[in-house]
């Protein structure tokens, strides 16, 4: 059973991200601040959560958070700073943009940079601990998946729609015969070292 949050009296928001072990396109992160009352039973780690719940379940948190808000890191931004620094990144434009400003940020994961002077805590897989982190965790999946389902119009024989940017075989594959794209992360080893790249 989940917790709904780490300090019952204080303005809390969860946040998390998704996509930093993909080869292509932004990782995006959400930040999510619950009323007190809320539950749901399906609500956990959106990994062990089918793509079917995850969009069931993102109309409902939407709607019942007292407020969240998305943001991305661009790809660029990944290959400047690193996955980290830019996952981080993206976390701060989420909570930065939030309507009501939190008193306190639980973050998924282990690493994090002060926002602010908002006290803050990193929590190893708080996304199946705290609901909120849970409901950021698929509040960002699903509009990272939404943003790489939109670039798969453009670069189709990569489908993106399908694996979103992970690296599958058939992406690789698509990797060789075609090379990187502009949403492809140049910092990230795109093939492993037996098929080269030149880039």
């Amino acid at each position: 059973m989940l917790k709904l949050k780490i300090h019952q009296h204080l303005i809390e928001c969860g946040t998390d991200e998704a996509g930093r072990g993909c080869l292509a396109g932004p990782v995006t992160a959400a930040a999510v601040i619950l009323p007190d009352d809320f539950q749901h039973p399906w609500l956990n780690d959106s990994k062990l959560l089918s793509e079917k719940k995850r969009l069931e379940l993102r109309p409902i948190i939407e709607a019942e958070a007292k407020c969240f808000a998305v943001a991305h890191a661009m790809v660029e931004e990944i290959d400047e700073y690193n996955i980290l620094n830019a996952s981080i990144l993206a976390m701060h434009r989420a909570i930065e943009k939030l309507a009501v400003g939190p008193q306190f940020i639980a973050i998924d994961g282990n690493r994090f940079k002060p926002l602010n002077d908002i006290p803050h805590q990193c929590v190893v897989k708080g996304d199946s601990k705290y609901l909120h982190i849970a409901a950021a965790s698929v509040l960002a999946k699903t509009y990272r998946d939404d943003y790489l389902s939109e670039l798969d119009k453009e670069f189709p024989m990569y489908r993106w729609k399908k694996n979103k940017g992970y690296p599958t075989k058939e992406h690789r594959s698509a990797l060789l015969k075609f090379g990187p794209t502009s949403y492809h992360r140049k910092s990230f080893r795109l093939l492993p070292d037996q098929l080269k790249l030149k880039l």
